[in-house]
């Protein structure tokens, strides 16, 4: 495995009524979480295959739940908490972190399912010749992150959870000179409207 470049997996526990609330509103709480379950596995199983380096798994609320544990396991993964913030406070925190001892580092949620161990090589390799990379998602925002040094700048003022964030995103790239790379847009699933992009076996 190449070491040079750690790979973020950020998560939320798949907890009835904390993940996924957008989508419980039609498919209930319990089949939300369980989805929410499926899409951490399948997100570690492509993170683990790409092989790009280091995979560790950035959790909400703590580390403590069963999926996490397990996928530990299973993989061998590091288990760190997400911790207070909001949703680019957090991620700046696990991004500045893994620079520390790292040369380059992605991060990605669990949302996208076309977001496959062959995305995530090509992410890792844009990383080596521009500073800060993203793969824009369908909805505005985006659904992977990738910088070779922390810039704070990138998730500040951002109107998180809006069709905007890419766009802000790409604004605040240019005002602090950063070379940026994209990967093809891609869908995630935070909306009913979402679930036609996940697998139909997801949902049994």
């Amino acid at each position: 495995m190449n070491s040079s470049c750690a790979l973020i997996v950020f998560a939320k526990a798949p907890i009835p009524g904390y993940a996924k609330t957008r989508l419980a509103r039609v498919i209930g709480n319990e089949a939300a979480a369980r989805l929410a379950g499926r899409m951490l596995v399948e997100t570690v199983n492509n993170a683990v295959a790409a092989d790009v380096g280091p995979v560790e798994l950035c959790c909400a609320p703590d580390e403590s739940h069963p999926a996490f544990l397990g996928a530990a396991a299973t993989h061998g993964l590091a288990l760190t908490p997400q911790g207070t913030g909001d949703l680019g406070v957090r991620m700046h925190r696990a991004l500045e972190r893994t620079l520390r001892a790292y040369p380059r580092a992605l991060l990605i949620g669990t949302d996208a399912p076309g977001l496959g161990p062959q995305q995530l090589r090509d992410a890792a390799r844009l990383l080596r010749s521009h500073q800060a990379v993203f793969g824009p998602a369908a909805d505005g925002g985006y659904v992977l992150v990738g910088l070779s040094a922390p810039h704070p700048g990138l998730f500040e003022e951002i109107e998180w959870s809006t069709p905007r964030v890419m766009a802000q995103t790409r604004e605040r790239a240019a005002q602090l000179g950063l070379a940026l790379g994209e990967l093809p847009t891609l869908a995630d699933v935070d909306e009913p409207a979402d679930l036609i992009h996940v697998p139909k076996e997801w949902l049994e």
